[in-house]
């Protein structure tokens, strides 16, 4: 299985706000990139992602599931992009900052290090394993 790395902006939508879904979780919509449109459609239904709190904060904060696949965003006009549903798994007891990543060595190839816009992107699974323990799971 793939794993994933979302982000939000916590004043638009924070690891708060996802916990509050619940179970039922939410859609994960508003994406605007090519790029990051085709990580959206690699994504498949009981995959994981970290939840990344971009611009304040700028730190992994949970990790959330895929629970439905990509569907069209209905936010968008042009019909070209879409969405997938996710819902909140689990906290990170310490959040990850995006300084710590880029700090080590062994995550200097990751997405977030190298192209720190894209909104959606993979995470290796020893990226996984890294941040993963860093975060304190």
């Amino acid at each position: 299985m793939a794993h994933w790395l979302i982000k939000s902006e916590p004043g638009k939508w924070s690891w708060q706000d996802q916990v509050k879904a619940g179970e039922k979780g939410t859609f994960w919509n508003g994406v605007r990139n090519h790029s990051a449109k085709l990580n959206l459609m690699a994504m498949r239904v009981g995959e994981q992602a970290f939840f990344y709190h971009s611009n304040e904060g700028k730190e992994i904060v949970g990790i959330v599931e895929i629970i439905k696949p990509y569907y069209p965003d209905p936010s968008d006009s042009s019909g070209k992009f879409g969405m997938v549903d996710v819902r909140a798994v689990e906290a990170f007891k310490k959040p990850v900052g995006l300084d710590a990543i880029k700090a080590n060595p062994r995550l200097k190839q990751m997405v977030l290090v190298n192209n720190s816009r894209l909104s959606v992107q993979p995470v290796s699974d020893i990226e996984w394993k890294i941040i993963r323990a860093e975060g304190g799971l």
